[in-house]
């Protein structure tokens, strides 16, 4: 089992949202985790309505700083945002990292989050996929 950490700013939509997908659609090889350079400490409530629906969210599922996450071994490690990109911090463990960007839906129509959701699984799914699983 391969491990992953989404990371973004706030960890309150995005990186939730694809941490959900990944451990929706790809438990069999990856886990994933997600965190925030400065986390805002809640999940969007839209991001988490929109999960609840699809049938993805979990209780664990929360907004955490990455001082939590950052002794984890992880296999990858995704930025999600660009401001995440340019201040992600180095690991104590060699590993890779890639970005791949999206926009952020929050405040935004509702139908923004599902076009977001949809985004973060036809792109970076494969990507993890990939990099992770084959």
């Amino acid at each position: 089992m391969k491990n992953v950490l989404i990371l973004c700013t706030g960890n309150s939509c995005r990186s939730i949202m694809a941490e959900a997908l990944i451990n929706a659609k790809m438990a069999d090889c990856v886990h994933a985790q997600s965190s925030g350079v400065k986390a805002s400490g809640k999940v969007n409530p839209n991001a988490q309505a929109l999960l609840e629906e699809k049938g993805y969210w979990k209780s664990e599922y929360h907004s955490k700083v990455i001082d939590t996450v950052i002794n984890t071994p992880f296999d990858l490690v995704v930025t999600v945002c660009d401001h995440a990109h340019e201040t992600c911090p180095m690991f104590p463990k060699a590993v890779k990292t890639i970005h791949v960007a999206f926009e952020d839906p929050s405040g935004k129509e509702v139908e923004e989050y599902a076009k977001t959701l949809e985004l973060i699984e036809s792109t970076l799914l494969p990507i993890i996929k990939a990099e992770l699983c084959d």
